[in-house]
């Protein structure tokens, strides 16, 4: 009897763990670059790949950076939401194409809109992994000092957009 009492246990912690997983949303994972300087990069631009864009240029700015890519298909359902933001007076928004070919990308935004200040091309996704994305989209909240104040997991909502990246804007920039 007592032989199948450790399996037993092993199996009931395990449950428990896999049980308490399930009930984790997976968006609300914390991003250990929150508060943290944004990752140093220079890539080249999508539209002119001999101009680079890099992090240094925004400093002094509060931005955001969209994580973003043509074959995407949640990008697609963000996309009025980021052109809906870089709209708005003095938000500017940074495209990071991701992982993703420049012709297919220049295609995209040629047919849903280009809405970004400037798009740094990520062809092998090295910056995407120094910013830490698992998935695309994803957008950041930089301060003016290049510290990180906010990682949206996942496509921008209508509620993300009015609950958490306007609020903190607003509070950064004024």
């Amino acid at each position: 009897m007592k032989r199948y009492l450790i399996p037993l246990g092993i199996f009931v912690v395990l449950a428990l763990f896999l049980g308490v997983g399930l009930k984790l949303n997976p968006r609300e994972v914390p991003s250990p670059l929150i508060d943290k300087p944004a990752p140093a990069f220079s890539l080249p631009t999508l539209n002119d790949p001999a101009v680079s864009f890099a992090a240094e240029q925004m400093k002094g700015k509060v931005w955001v950076l969209n994580v973003f890519a043509s074959w995407c298909v949640p990008c697609l359902a963000e996309h009025p939401y980021v052109t809906q933001l870089a709209r708005m007076p003095g938000v500017n928004v940074v495209g990071l194409n991701y992982k993703d070919k420049p012709e297919d990308a220049k295609r995209w935004l040629a047919r849903h809109g280009d809405p970004y200040q400037a798009i740094a091309a990520d062809g092998n996704g090295r910056v995407g992994i120094d910013f830490g994305v698992y998935g695309v989209p994803e957008t950041f909240v930089i301060d003016r000092n290049g510290v990180i104040r906010h990682k949206q997991i996942g496509p921008i909502t209508p509620q993300a957009l009015n609950d958490e990246i306007l609020p903190l804007l607003k509070k950064l920039d004024g």
